[in-house]
């Protein structure tokens, strides 16, 4: 997103304006107020005395909250502003402003205060492909003590209403009020802003979405938020302050679905992707486990109870498929887009079973494991039964869609992202590595939740077979002999899509690889075609379609980083591990602690900082997590039975560090390491 824009946001809603506080719509940037995919302002603009406002300064205080500092006109060096404006804005479900006029002269003034509002009801998708065609009618109703503005197309309504603390007076395009101020006096005044689902053919019923109007208090929650994680005390100063945002950013992404109470999970990121997204939340929640497993606990739920129950062409659906996408404004409400929910993720659905059995390592949670025992039995059915387009074990996908589908289903789901290594792309059904090693390791977790939890032997007993068969098979017939890799996919016919990826350290992560090759992996995680010096590329050099400004075939993706720095430690490769995690760590210090959803895949020998990505999310959750999850990696925190192992492996620069308070099954435990880890001298 650009430069100089201010972002607040509160789960499902958000604010973006400009460094003044001022909303306008940017053909380029998603201005404007935000909630559940909709768009309830689209102008928002104050003068005060027919003239702009100017920023002195802007503090984006809280995740949910800014202040603006503002002076009428232009301003030099040679006249002092005889009247200031601080705005004061925060989102909680609602946007409220607070107007602090202030008098500076040694004599009273008199002053119009204007607000010039407009609201488009753009659905988000039309804001990202920078079309606003509207089919519906809005309308704009003048109320004695506020303003409404509506979008109304057939059945579906959504509706803005603004009231102010004062008296003003309304029109159809915003408000107007006159004040006096005494010399060096102020005034103030609230305006709120509820953004509202109208119901149809129920007259006069407007329902607020979730969060507007709610009694909590969001500097409390936050307290609590913050209170109730571990303490971090880390002799690199920077880490704190890395560790600090990652859990306020957490907070701030925190979502509550329509129709599901108050249950949250992670919205995925800021500005698209504010909703519910499969992979994202349960990639994000492993991440996050040492620090708030609560939120696996409702992520599980909240994926169950959407799992799918039947065949659905349109929305990519079969029975025990966890969805990818929830959708709330007009263009799913309509089916323009299969969003409400889309079901087109081939990964969700193993990855809800591992992230159901790490859970329940972590937290000693077997209630939930036994809550959730039909949902886990259809997400391993899926696998079994429905993910293998082909008949020949693998998992594979191939939209059902043509028209508004996903082509790629895997994560790296832009249209060239998988390719051979000449820059061929391959054809339909495709599998990809990383699902194969998905799909073994939620075979292996399912098989103890089935033993130990389910008392089914004959579950747990052809879970491991089956597993055991596709890891051999996997290992022989996805190597690339030439180049020592595992191919990035496959096509229907057997060949090898053979570009060499990223991918291939979620296969560590998976424990598909067989020990004697893992050297070899390892040497082109960290070697100079995947690895940066910030991070391993998604897509190595030297490829056809290498782009270090590519989307998926170039870029570094902190939580691809984060799961590649698991794998590492779990095959026994701790420097390796220990340098990539502090690569990234650094790279998280130049972007102020926050990792973007990408960045530049330049090597560090040309840039002296990581180069940012234009478009990438910020935040965004799986980005929010991977520092967390490199944390649990440096120092090895691993939970056996009843207990907490840790294991540090720290970089030496990295110093000492202790994570106090960890919770889990044990209770809450310390953990403490200090930096003696030097880089390897080579891969091995």
């Amino acid at each position: 997103m650009g430069e100089g824009l201010v972002r607040i946001l509160d789960g499902a809603t958000f604010a973006v304006s400009q460094g003044t506080g001022d909303i306008e719509p940017d053909p380029a940037e998603p201005t404007g107020l935000f909630s559940l995919d909709t768009r309830f302002i689209s102008k928002w603009v104050l003068t005060v005395d027919g003239r702009r406002l100017n920023a002195l300064s802007y503090d984006a205080k809280q995740y949910f909250e800014s202040s603006f500092f503002l002076v009428p006109g232009p301003h030099t060096t040679y006249t002092d502003a005889q009247i200031s404006v601080v705005r004061k804005r925060s989102v909680g479900g609602a946007l409220v402003e607070e107007l602090v006029i202030l008098n500076h002269a040694d004599h009273a003034v008199e002053l119009r205060l204007r607000m010039d509002i407009e609201a488009d009801f753009a659905d988000i998708f039309q804001v990202k492909d920078r079309r606003i065609e509207k089919m519906g009618e809005y309308y704009n109703e003048v109320e004695e003590d506020g303003l409404r503005l509506g979008y109304r197309r057939d059945n579906f309504a959504r509706e803005t209403r603004i009231t102010v603390s004062r008296p003003a007076v309304f029109d159809r395009e915003g408000f107007t009020m006159r004040l006096r101020l005494e010399p060096h006096a102020k005034t103030d005044l609230k305006i709120h802003v509820d953004p509202r689902a109208v119901m149809p053919g129920r007259r006069g019923l407007r329902m607020a979405l979730p969060g507007q109007g709610r009694e909590r208090d969001l500097h409390e929650d936050l307290d609590e938020w913050v209170e109730r994680a571990p303490k971090l005390n880390a002799e690199w100063g920077a880490l704190n302050r890395i560790y600090q945002r990652c859990l306020v950013d957490l907070a701030a992404l925190r979502f509550s679905p329509l129709a599901l109470g108050n249950s949250v999970l992670p919205a995925a990121g800021l500005p698209w992707f504010m909703t519910m997204f499969g992979r994202d939340s349960i990639f994000t929640c492993l991440q996050t486990l040492p620090f708030a497993p609560h939120l696996s606990q409702t992520t599980l739920r909240i994926l169950a109870a959407l799992q799918g129950t039947r065949f659905d062409d349109f929305r990519d659906e079969d029975p025990g498929r966890i969805l990818h996408e929830m959708r709330y404004g007009e263009s799913a409400a309509f089916e323009e887009q299969p969003h409400s929910p889309y079901y087109g993720s081939v990964d969700a659905t193993p990855l809800f079973v591992i992230l159901l059995d790490e859970y329940e390592r972590w937290s000693g949670d077997s209630a939930l494991v036994q809550e959730l025992e039909a949902p886990a039995r259809a997400a391993l059915n899926w696998i079994e039964k429905y993910a293998d387009l082909v008949g020949d074990g693998y998992i594979w996908y191939s939209s059902r869609n043509d028209r508004t589908g996903l082509h790629n289903q895997c994560w790296k789901d832009s249209g060239d992202a998988i390719s051979y290594r000449d820059g061929r792309l391959p054809g339909f059904p495709r599998a990809t590595c990383e699902l194969q090693g998905y799909a073994y390791d939620a075979r292996i977790r399912g098989a103890r939740l089935a033993r130990t939890f389910w008392r089914d032997e004959v579950l747990a007993h052809r879970l491991e077979r089956d597993a055991a068969e596709l890891k051999a098979r996997f290992n022989r017939e996805w190597w690339v002999a030439e180049g020592e890799y595992y191919a990035l996919g496959r096509e229907a016919d057997g060949r090898q899509v053979d570009a060499l990826t990223s991918n291939i350290g979620h296969l560590l992560w998976s424990g598909i690889v067989e020990p004697e090759r893992a050297g070899k992996v390892v040497e082109h995680l960290l070697g100079p075609r995947l690895f940066t010096g910030w991070g391993v590329r998604t897509f190595a050099s030297e490829q056809a379609r290498y782009n270090p400004v590519g989307y998926h075939v170039g870029t570094v993706w902190p939580f691809d980083n984060s799961f590649i720095a698991w794998g590492l430690r779990r095959y026994g490769f701790l420097a390796e591990a220990a340098t990539l995690a502090e690569a990234m760590l650094q790279a998280a210090e130049y972007f102020e602690g926050r990792l973007p959803e990408a960045f530049g895949g330049y090597g560090r020998s040309l840039t002296s900082v990581p180069v940012r990505y234009p478009t990438a999310c910020s935040p965004q959750a799986w980005s929010t997590g991977a520092p967390l999850l490199m944390l649990r990696v440096l120092l090895g925190l691993e939970p056996q039975g009843d207990q907490l192992v840790v294991n540090p492996a720290i970089p030496e620069r990295l110093g000492r560090m202790e994570l106090l308070d960890i919770p889990g099954r044990w209770g809450r435990m310390d953990a403490f390491g200090r930096g003696r880890m030097h880089p390897p001298e080579r891969p091995r």
